[in-house]
């Protein structure tokens, strides 16, 4: 055990954590040259908890329907039907059990045995306490500056280690595991020396992978965060930007506001003015022909609002959203930028969110996002440096997630074969160990374990935007005590007299009138998700 400055707060931490990319395990000589990845499970000491029956190491069952065009190599880069350039043996394990060595539970599950099932809740960052602000901020930072003691990240090619010979690989820390992974899976292919890369190919963007990519990304990352801290409540927040005339959460409480020294930079009164990035160099790694090694880049860099205008006039309305969930389609035609009337290509932004034709002279939805905030979320291989990337993402994720319950898709509608290279239905996603098919996610987030809070039921809605205020009220408790006890004094007095005021005004009470008193409502920006029955969006505010 060691005790951690978290923040202002101290914090005890086990020693053991768990992330996933490169097993650390398996980023030895010994599993790079036998291509295996089966490392043993504490809880009985059998490779892949086997003996406990959670799993089993067996041979990597990788799809050989065509990809399409965009890529016309083959045997070239490393992410090619992963991940069997790595490894052609990984724990596979049984249903409700999960994770490299398969000891963990699937999303959604708890428990010894996994038998739990439990739903979280994402809920607006606006309507977090300043407790909660607090929290989240720390366990970021706490993330950023803590060694990852399971995985390690790949800073060379599998031809460069000698075809597993000698590994090169480096330590990062739990939160820049994930940059690691958003870096690998967008970088360009590297064909062989300086300058010559492949540039049109993404594993997890452009494509149909895009959405359900990122949906186990952040679960990954949630789930970290959770065992990190040991906060098993934790649930990543979502930035509700429609409409939004700036960046609004910008500010020192969240995610750091503008440094007035240096409007490229964070204000040195939020932690994440401190924050170094990493792979944020793409074009440098394509000139030299080499992979990001991980090392410190300088500082995290914003400038919300001095972007491009010709490419993003403005951030995303309300109105876009709506039309980009009401189309049909997943995903059209080649099933790329160019994709006409496709809610993947709009929601990611190469669609125009008024239209819905595909390649778009301006950014709209997703990537209007990222080039807006004008620093190190513009770049797609580096933008995860920047942690308003979880908040952004995790909204988007909730737009995926209405579009999902409005028109309840059959899995036959996500494509099986011909598309882009990485986004068939069965390909194992990259650069995930354990592994996952990009057609698991292809599903509610209900299946998976959460919920976000503007897709509730009323009053659950009215609940969590009042907790803020009930956490206020339970620590000023002792306090209001004595204020309530002289309040309900004043109170009886004041109805006194106002009964009598009406029975005398009015002559009756206000139900034998027959007027109907209004219940209590909150407003709700977003629209409540349509049946399945009905195209019409339902408006109403609960």
């Amino acid at each position: 055990m060691r005790l951690l400055l978290l923040h202002g707060v101290f914090f005890l931490q086990c020693v053991r954590l768990s992330q996933q990319q490169f097993p650390r395990l398996c980023a030895t000589t010994e599993a790079l040259l036998s291509k295996e990845c089966c490392p043993v499970w504490d809880g009985d000491g059998s490779a892949c908890g086997a003996s406990s029956g959670r799993g089993f190491c067996r041979d990597v069952e990788v799809s050989d329907l065509p990809n399409g065009l965009n890529y016309p190599f083959s045997g070239l880069d490393d992410r090619e039907r992963w991940p069997l350039v790595f490894y052609n043996r990984t724990c596979q394990c049984a249903s409700n059990y999960m994770g490299f060595n398969c000891g963990e539970c699937q999303f959604g599950l708890f428990g010894t045995n996994c038998g739990e099932r439990r739903e979280s809740v994402r809920r607006n960052v606006f309507h977090l306490s300043a407790a909660e602000r607090r929290k989240l901020i720390s366990y970021l930072n706490l993330a950023k500056h803590t060694v990852s003691q399971d995985y390690v990240i790949a800073t060379g090619t599998y031809r460069e280690m000698n075809n597993g010979s000698t590994p090169l690989f480096s330590d990062v820390s739990t939160y820049d595991v994930f940059v690691w992974m958003h870096y690998y899976v967008s970088r360009n292919a590297l064909l062989g020396g300086p300058g010559n890369v492949w540039t049109d190919v993404d594993f997890a963007h452009w494509a149909p992978a895009f959405l359900p990519w990122h949906r186990a990304y952040l679960l990954h990352w949630e789930r970290d965060i959770r065992k990190l801290t040991g906060d098993f409540e934790f649930s990543i927040p979502y930035w509700d930007w429609r409409d939004a005339q700036g960046c609004d959460v910008c500010t020192d409480d969240l995610m750091g506001a503008r440094s007035p020294r240096d409007p490229n930079l964070i204000s040195p009164a939020s932690v994440f003015s401190s924050w170094k990035v990493m792979c944020s160099r793409a074009e440098d790694y394509s000139v030299r022909g080499v992979l990001c090694d991980g090392s410190d880049e300088g500082p995290l860099l914003r400038n919300p609002g001095n972007h491009n205008r010709n490419l993003v006039p403005r951030l995303p309305t309300a109105a876009e959203v709506e039309f980009t969930v009401s189309l049909r389609d997943y995903d059209t035609g080649a099933m790329d930028r160019s994709a006409n009337f496709s809610f993947r290509n709009t929601m990611e932004g190469f669609g125009n969110p008024q239209t819905g034709l595909g390649n778009s002279r301006v950014m709209g939805m997703h990537a209007s996002l990222h080039i807006f905030m004008n620093g190190s979320m513009s770049s797609v291989q580096g933008s995860a440096n920047d942690p308003i990337f979880l908040l952004h993402h995790s909204y988007v994720d909730s737009i995926y997630e209405q579009w999902l319950r409005r028109h309840a898709p059959e899995q036959t509608q996500y494509p099986e074969f011909n598309a882009p290279i990485g986004h068939n239905r069965q390909y194992h996603m990259v650069p995930f160990i354990p592994l996952h098919r990009n057609i698991e996610y292809f599903t509610s987030s209900k299946d998976l374990g959460y919920e976000y809070s503007y897709m509730l039921d009323s009053d659950q809605r009215i609940s969590e935007v009042l907790s803020p205020y009930l956490e206020l009220m339970m620590e000023a408790w002792p306090w209001l005590l004595g204020a309530l006890v002289l309040g309900a004094l004043v109170a009886m007095t004041v109805a006194a007299v106002a009964v009598t005021m009406t029975r005398v005004c009015w002559g009756a009470w206000p139900w034998q009138r027959g007027e109907k008193s209004s219940a209590f409502q909150l407003p709700e920006r977003e629209p409540l998700i349509i049946s399945s029955d009905s195209d019409t969006p339902n408006y109403h505010t609960v």
